[in-house]
């Protein structure tokens, strides 16, 4: 987790920042800031510091044992409901010990010690109305589909011997994780795969479990659109070199993007100290993961990850939080399934929230020699990643000028493939609207690379030129 102590101290406390006095034990009322983090839009908690900045520090002798109670307790129902596991890192500061807790934004109302609480700039409070309760649930659920609850979904429907597989895999990457010790049933509560909703009473698996464990027949019966697209596009632009049509779960979807990438990128050489490491495993582990995790699985648009001669290009459905392109120096973690993501952090499938967008940029530069990476939010999430150098000959620092350019390769594509579709459905293709369609049809008549032939309704597209 990589933080900036002197910025966060710098700031000061508020909805997302909170500092408590810690010097031999854990704060009293430490989970009831957690759990409005939980509730609200998460944030970070640094041990050590008072409200008025001052930098106390922790005492050596107890950190550790601190650090160890903030995982066990947070993993209690008894203390935090649902538990939600976090972890938290010891850090040097001005030659004291502070230990930094960061709490994502939950998908689930938690409760601390049977009390809901919610954040606001002045600090924790407690919801003591039902009134208030429900609508903290209703913001939830409006928020975060991975929490929708399905009555007659059942462990019958998950692939069978895959939850043992993800249980392994967790105890081989973290050999004393609290989870561990839990029975299936245990797991799939503690891990937000099963839940009750408090506001209606429908209790099942959700969503997040579907996608994560389901059949193939099961997760298309419920999500009939769901696919994500694997493409090679370097000899062909038009169709494809390579394909892979991918249905399956998550877990099993991660494993065969993975073998896609290898089959098809190069690994290259480097040490990173005196440790070899492969650049292609850190970029498209994250990029792979970032897709899969980050889905608005509602929205049919269908994810792609799209290898090109010079780049790579991932889209996926998205709920902005925020639009425009994200930095790693001034990315601000939000997570779009939570239990999703938290999931495969546990499996070690990807780094905790942010990190991976800052590896990517942080490797991107050994790998192609360009740091002209693309994280770009809108209602349709894109990833690029330069495979060259001379990528950058094409990318301009106007990054809507990068995506506009990108959607008029897309339509010459499909008018390639179907010279007699429709403004309205390349506007349903492409998930934008019919006038951007228009507009972007007229560039590339202006340019000379398409012409209509014939009326409207009855003609059709001739392509001239393909722009590479």
């Amino acid at each position: 987790m990589n933080i900036n102590i002197p910025q966060l101290i710098n700031n000061g406390e508020g909805v997302s920042l909170e500092f408590k006095r810690a010097k031999n034990k854990l704060p009293g009322n430490l989970f009831e800031t957690i759990c409005a983090f939980l509730n609200r839009n998460g944030g970070i908690v640094l041990l050590g510091v008072t409200d008025n900045k001052t930098i106390e520090g922790v005492n050596a002798d107890v950190a550790g044992s601190m650090v160890k109670d903030i995982t066990n307790l947070s993993n209690n129902p008894q203390k935090l409901f649902p538990s939600f596991l976090l972890e938290s890192e010891q850090v040097n500061y001005q030659g004291k010990l502070l230990i930094s807790i960061f709490v994502p934004i939950s998908s689930q109302v938690h409760r601390c010690n049977g009390t809901v609480f919610d954040r606001s700039a002045d600090g924790d409070f407690e919801l003591k109305t039902d009134e208030q309760i429900k609508n903290l649930y209703t913001r939830k659920n409006a928020l975060y589909s991975e929490n929708t609850i399905y009555p007659f979904l059942f462990e019958s429907d998950f692939v069978p011997g895959l939850l043992e597989r993800v249980r392994k895999i967790i105890k081989i990457n973290r050999p004393d994780h609290p989870w561990n010790e839990l029975s299936n049933k245990e797991f799939f509560l503690t891990a937000g795969l099963y839940r009750r909703d408090l506001a209606t009473g429908n209790k099942g698996f959700t969503l997040a479990a579907l996608l994560l464990l389901g059949k193939d027949e099961v997760i298309q019966s419920a999500i009939p659109h769901y696919k994500i697209d694997a493409l090679v596009r370097i000899q062909d632009l038009y169709r494809y070199d390579d394909r892979e049509n991918i249905r399956c779960n998550l877990i099993e979807a991660y494993d065969k993007l993975m073998v896609f990438v290898a089959k098809h990128l190069p690994d290259k050489f480097y040490m990173e100290g005196d440790q070899r490491i492969s650049l292609r495993e850190k970029i498209f582990r994250e990029i792979v993961a970032n897709m899969l995790i980050h889905r608005e699985y509602t929205n049919a648009f269908p994810a792609s990850f799209v290898i090109y001669k010079n780049r790579v290009e991932t889209k996926n459905a998205n709920k902005p939080h925020l639009y425009g392109q994200l930095f790693p120096d001034t990315f601000q973690p939000f997570p779009k399934n939570p239990h999703l993501a938290q999931l495969f952090t546990q499996l070690g499938r990807s780094e905790e929230l942010g990190t991976g967008l800052r590896n990517v940029f942080k490797y991107s530069k050994a790998y192609s020699g360009s740091e002209k990476v693309i994280f770009l939010e809108e209602d349709i999430f894109m990833v690029r990643v330069p495979l060259v150098n001379d990528v950058t000959e094409n990318v301009t620092e106007n990054v809507t000028q990068n995506v506009t350019e990108n959607r008029l390769e897309e339509i010459l594509i499909q008018l390639k493939n179907n010279p007699t579709i429709s403004f309205d459905e390349l506007s349903e293709q492409l998930h934008v609207a019919r006038m951007t369609i228009y507009r972007d049809i007229e560039k590339l008549k202006n340019k000379g690379q398409i012409k209509r032939i014939g009326s409207d309704k009855s003609g059709h597209w001739e392509i001239h030129t393909i722009k590479t």
